[in-house]
């Protein structure tokens, strides 16, 4: 192999190409096109600083971009007659063949070089994860350079360019489309051989399926099977090349086969070959770990706390995997099995003997599955689109980890659990010979379920209870008496509804010094009823005559004073912070606590409950204020952004027949403050004082509802309220092993820039918001003074009889009620108008602003390439008048 020849085939493909205009134009279509795609309305809308929508749409644009490029390839060549000359020169098929090749990845490789201007509105705007990008980028490059090679097999088949981009086209298509045919089939009791074929049909199709591959490349990852999937189909396509080239060598002979059923023969064993060889070395760089994490945080890494963890494993009490896994999933849940297979290898493979991970393919209602129902691993109904169509599609995704300790169960993993922190923490709960002990305090909240008297109901357990369970042994708490139960973290959800016995024998526990956690809410939204500033209703049923009258609320001072706190139960805190704009009509009672509120202390960085946390959200929370006299030491853990304020219960609430409601969050008055508020915070006692608690001023962040939405991810919300309350127990036990794993996620790397212009145009309409409804109250007081100015000039009237008095102000108030029921129905009419029209203008700026940054995203990009274009123009037509003889030019 001569590389000078190689580089002289290389240099004249790459200068034939861009002697003209059209390879420049090609370039600024390309990164236009890219930029479009990358830039689209969606991305605005997830507010993420990536290239997840360009990877989205990318496969398809290379089925168009890389047949033009390569189209000219070998027809242009055969087109002009120059193919036979080529052929003459001093080199051999395979390089001159290589040297094309080359010539075009390179063309492919500037393309996607000037594309890379998308970085710099990346950066402009946000703080991209640069590993995970340049990653990106890298499977881009591969998968054009695939593609590139079967383009020029098109291109080698006609001597005509249009002929070739459309077979071109067509080639391509096969590694793109391909994994479209992997499609869910319906599941069925007794699968036959027909079924289990298709499945491994499917299978097949997955694991050739360009996209597919490119999807983890587009997470951040490099993995070995990866290269090699795109290393095979760059060599079988590249020998499809050499073989077509070398047709003019073949001799024609009557005896045995033709050369070209040889040559048949000859690719068919190379595919196979390939294909079988592919899958082995991916399989077993699968199972080796042969995967290189690119991302900031090497989220696909396994890290000290599980290596550690592994290497300490009692070979007394060897720990058993048993992974329950849907051998397919729908679309959405692919990477979460793809990501709990491999990184339950990667256990395995560190594990040796002493950690052992069974696979065990489930569908519904095989013996597998009766298997799994054993251990409480139940299907979970999961809405997908199949051929165009949603159905319901059930997926096991879950494990069972023991050992002759211990076991654990984890039902499934959701899309927002972290599937590492769920394994390592499993196999050491199990790996352990006793666990540590929560007790939970028996109160109205009914965190363990129950019988609710108010309510006559069977309430379930919360979810938070049976998280729990998975790391702890959990236990029920009553303050009847005084409390003795030996427990590590005493949480108390709603102590407020306790009687004046429990808490008092709940504050001599507080005062004690041993680990509590409260949770105690202004307004909990689950439960209005259990309001800490409103009576007790009774319990039993009224229809049946069972009420009991309610006990009375105990005196919640003694709490506070032995926290060294101040909190007002019927003071509630709301937030105009939203970072998400598809959530923008969410009342500002819900409170998101995030870092791009603007407040660098939302999260205190300082502490192991909140520091690598990025939003929790709380529902109608409540303030918690340092007591400047106690003896404690007070830290905050949760802040709201400056622009917040407070509301009273009664500002919020309507009591109805049907009991407490909400009021439209539209109608409520609200004046921001200017200063953050603390949602909760963790005291420490100092001198005489043992205290040694967290307090939250929330119960609703931990309800099943958002729990649910937590671990799901569900509506594009990544919320950290499961890991903050799982961090607040774990730091009060004194076991903060799983704290640093909990952190390994990726980091909210928002459109700061958007998010900060926004937030202005949110912060103008709130204020004019206010004002209006600030103009409204002040007329209606207007309107209430003239109706007692009346009033008292009737009073004052000497002239008439203290009966004609009252006859005359019964007139007065009847007819001036009527005009003020009219003029009151008017001002809240034009007032309605008013913030409707406030609303619009808001998502008309908001809109604004994200039209501008996307002009902008695609708009910048192609200049450099245009700049070039216009450059290489320009001195073209330089060069070709320094040619032109004096006579022949024009006077």
């Amino acid at each position: 192999m001569r590389t000078h020849v190689i580089l002289a085939v290389l240099k004249r493909n790459l200068m034939s190409y861009f002697s003209g205009l059209l390879g420049y134009l090609f370039i600024i279509f390309f990164v236009v096109a890219a930029s479009l795609a990358a830039f689209n309305p969606q991305f605005f809308t997830n507010n993420l600083a990536t290239l997840d929508q360009l990877t989205l749409y990318f496969p398809y644009l290379l089925l168009f971009i890389v047949p033009a490029i390569a189209m000219t390839a070998w027809a242009d060549e055969k087109r002009q007659g120059t193919d036979e000359l080529l052929f003459t020169l001093p080199g051999t098929d395979t390089e001159i063949l290589l040297g094309k090749y080359l010539a075009l990845v390179l063309v492919y490789t500037v393309a996607l070089g000037f594309s890379m201007t998308m970085f710099g509105v990346l950066a402009r705007i946000a703080n991209p994860d640069w590993g995970l990008l340049l990653t990106t980028y890298f499977g881009y490059w591969l998968a054009g350079a695939a593609l590139i090679s079967l383009a020029m097999f098109a291109s080698v088949m006609t001597s005509s360019v249009t002929v070739a981009f459309g077979i071109g086209v067509a080639f391509c298509a096969v590694p793109v489309f391909i994994g479209k045919l992997a499609v869910t089939r319906p599941f069925v009791e007794d699968p036959t051989f027909g079924d289990r074929l298709a499945d491994g049909f499917s299978q097949v199709c997955l694991a050739l399926s360009l996209s597919e591959h490119l999807r983890e490349f587009a997470m951040g990852i490099v993995p070995f099977s990866g290269l090699v999937y795109f290393g095979s189909l760059i060599a079988f396509a590249l020998y499809l090349n050499a073989a077509m080239i070398s047709r003019r060598h073949w001799v024609r002979s009557g005896d045995g086969l033709p050369m070209g059923a040889h040559c048949g023969i000859r690719v068919a064993s190379l595919l196979v070959a390939l294909i079988a060889g592919s899958s082995v070395i991916s399989t077993a760089s699968e199972s080796m770990g042969l995967r290189f994490d690119m991302t900031a945080e090497n989220l696909y890494t396994l890290s000290g706390t599980t290596t550690e963890l592994i290497d300490k494993l009692d070979d007394k009490n060897p720990v058993t995997v048993l992974a329950y896994i849907s051998p397919t999933v729908p679309r959405e849940y692919v990477a979460q099995q793809t990501q709990l297979r491999g990184l339950l290898r990667q256990y395995d493979r560190m594990g040796g003997s002493l950690l052992e991970v069974r696979f065990v393919d489930v569908t519904p209602f095989s013996e597998q599955a009766e298997e799994a129902s054993h251990f409480g691993i139940e299907p979970q109904t999961v809405q997908s689109e199949v051929n165009g169509r949603f159905q319901a599609v059930d997926v096991f995704l879950g494990a069972v980890v023991q050992s002759p300790l211990d076991q654990v169960v984890i039902p499934f993993f959701e899309s927002g659990a972290s599937i590492e922190y769920e394994l390592t923490r499993s196999i050491r709960t199990v790996s352990q010979k006793e666990r540590l002990t929560v007790g939970i305090l028996r109160t109205d909240a009914k965190v363990n379920g129950g019988f609710d008297m108010q309510s006559m109901r069977s309430q379930p357990e919360w979810r938070m209870s049976r998280e729990l369970k998975k790391q702890y042994k959990v236990v029920e708490v009553a303050a009847d008496s005084e409390i003795t139960e030996k427990v590590d973290v005493l949480l108390a959800v709603q102590p407020s509804s306790l009687n004046q016995q429990q808490m008092n024998n709940f504050v001599t526990y507080v005062k004690s010094g041993k680990p509590v956690l409260i949770l105690d809410d202004p307004m909990p939204i689950t439960n209005l009823g259990n309001a800490p500033s409103q009576p007790k209703r009774p319990a039993g049923n009224p229809m049946f005559g069972q009420q009991q009258p309610p006990e009375p609320r105990a005196n919640y001072a003694p709490l506070l004073t032995a926290l060294g706190i101040e909190w007002k139960n019927d003071s509630l805190i709301w937030d105009t912070v939203n970072p998400h704009p598809q959530w923008v009509d969410l009342p500002q009672d819900y409170v998101f606590i995030t870092k791009v509120s603007g407040n660098p202390e939302a999260f205190n960085s300082e502490s192991d409950v909140t520091s690598g946390l990025q939003e929790l959200l709380v529902l109608y929370p409540g303030e918690v204020l340092e007591d400047t006299n106690a003896d404690v030491e007070f830290i905050s853990l949760l802040q709201t952004g400056a622009l917040s304020g407070k509301l009273k219960y009664d500002d919020l609430i309507d009591n109805s027949f049907f009991g407490p409601q909400p009021k439209d969050p539209r109608r409520v008055v609200r004046d921001a403050d200017k200063f953050a508020h603390v949602i909760a915070g963790q005291v420490k006692g100092k001198g005489d004082s043992k205290v040694n608690a967290i307090f939250v001023a929330d119960t609703d962040f931990i309800s099943d509802q958002i729990f649910s939405i937590a671990q799901n991810e569900a509506f594009g919300l990544k919320l950290d309220n499961v890991k903050f309350i799982l961090n607040c127990v774990d730091v009060l036990a004194g076991d903060t092993s799983y704290v640093e794993l909990r952190k390994r996620r990726p980091q909210y790397r928002a459109l700061l820039e958007v998010q900060r212009q926004t937030d202005q145009f949110r912060k103008d309409v709130a204020d004019e918001r206010k004002k209006a409804e600030d103009d409204a109250e002040e007329h209606k007081k207007r309107l209430q003074e003239e109706l007692d100015k009346q009033v008292d000039e009737i009073d004052a009237n000497q002239n008439l009889s203290r009966l004609e008095k009252e006859q005359q102000k019964q007139i007065a108030l009847q007819k001036k009620r009527r005009e003020l029921d009219v003029q009151e129905a008017n001002i809240d009419q034009e007032k309605d108008k008013k913030l409707e029209q406030l609303r619009a203008r808001q998502q008309r700026d908001i809109h604004a602003v994200e039209n501008k940054f996307w002009w902008q995203s695609v708009l910048w990009p192609p200049v450099p390439a245009v700049l070039l274009g216009l450059a290489v123009l320009i001195m073209r037509l330089n060069a070709e008048g320094q040619h032109i003889e004096e006579s022949r030019r024009k006077k």
